[in-house]
């Protein structure tokens, strides 16, 4: 079974359209209306016909993330195998949910997202300032998740395994614009597999709710705090191996050759004393060892991107 979430906040002009755009290869449809003022959950109602169709309502504004996770559990609950999040402001065309799907039913992947950065030629539509902020925010990303195979981290058109959603903690998810990174950040937690499925970018008069000036601070925030997390549960808590000793001695090594080194750069320059060739290098040396030990880290952790589905694995353990 195939469920679609389709949370719906200020989307009254498109949602129809999009359930209209929705498929025979889908099951069950979740409308989840989170308080939105425009009523899009009774437009609904009224106005379409299709069965499939099931409307939520929410008491009050959760965000995106709140809605996505209420649709999710009216999913589960009902059998859903297959979870598919869908915005419903027309900028996702329901027709690629075959597409999205397929690595989850033929086992290669736990979560499928989409990826509108896939075909360069395909991004003129996109504004340029979402450009550039969502190619930030796919690095914050990889560095928070651990998933760098992945790019467009934002997207909100993805796929998710039932029995993987199940091992997620839903209370700690961030129920705002965070949720698809955050989501990425508890996947990696668990080693699931993920992978993007390419998608043409599209836009229209649809207005955006997300003030870039008004999350850059909160999403760096918590990148920051997904990022030590994860270095800490791969690396010093469920493993302890070659690269956490790398990571260590990097930062130390670096932090010990900057901080020497300017020090006494600064007593140098107020007494009028050039700096001795073994003062400079005695301040190079572990900065240059820091940021090789740093490198190697990288590289490690790189190769170390989840490969091996998750529901698989949960499907050999209950046999």
């Amino acid at each position: 079974m195939i469920a679609v979430v389709i949370p719906c906040y200020r989307v009254r002009k498109q949602i129809l359209g999009v359930l209209a755009g929705i498929g025979p290869e889908c099951d069950a449809i979740y409308v989840v209306d989170d308080a939105c003022p425009d009523q899009t959950g009774a437009l609904v109602e009224e106005e379409c016909r299709d069965p499939r169709v099931r409307v939520l309502y929410g008491e009050r504004n959760r965000g995106v993330g709140g809605a996505t996770l209420e649709g999710y559990r009216a999913a589960l609950a009902e059998g859903a195998r297959i979870l598919v999040k869908l915005d419903g402001d027309g900028q996702m065309d329901p027709a690629l949910i075959p597409r999205l799907v397929r690595p989850l039913e033929q086992g290669e992947a736990d979560y499928a997202k989409g990826n509108r950065f896939f075909d360069l030629r395909g991004l003129d539509p996109m504004p340029r300032i979402r450009l550039l902020g969502n190619s930030l925010l796919s690095f914050a990303t990889k560095l928070s998740s651990g998933y760098w195979n992945l790019f467009d981290p934002t997207n909100g058109f993805t796929a998710l395994h039932a029995a993987v959603a199940r091992e997620l903690p839903f209370d700690k998810l961030a129920p705002g614009y965070f949720f698809e990174s955050d989501l990425l950040f508890r996947l990696g937690t668990l080693r699931a597999a993920v992978c993007d499925v390419p998608m043409p970018a599209r836009y229209g008069d649809e207005p955006s709710s997300l003030v870039i000036r008004r999350v850059i601070g909160p999403f760096a925030g918590r990148h920051l705090v997904n990022t030590l997390k994860r270095l800490f549960y791969n690396y010093y808590l469920r493993d302890f191996n070659i690269a956490s000793i790398q990571l260590v001695l990097g930062i130390l090594f670096t932090a010990f050759g900057t901080t020497w080194g300017l020090r006494q750069w600064a007593a140098g320059s107020a007494a009028g004393v050039v700096s001795s060739s073994g003062t400079v290098m005695l301040a190079a040396l572990p900065v240059l060892i820091g940021v090789q030990l740093i490198l190697a880290f990288l590289t490690y952790d790189l190769q170390n991107v989840p490969r091996t589905p998750l529901h698989r694995r949960l499907a050999a353990s209950d046999a």
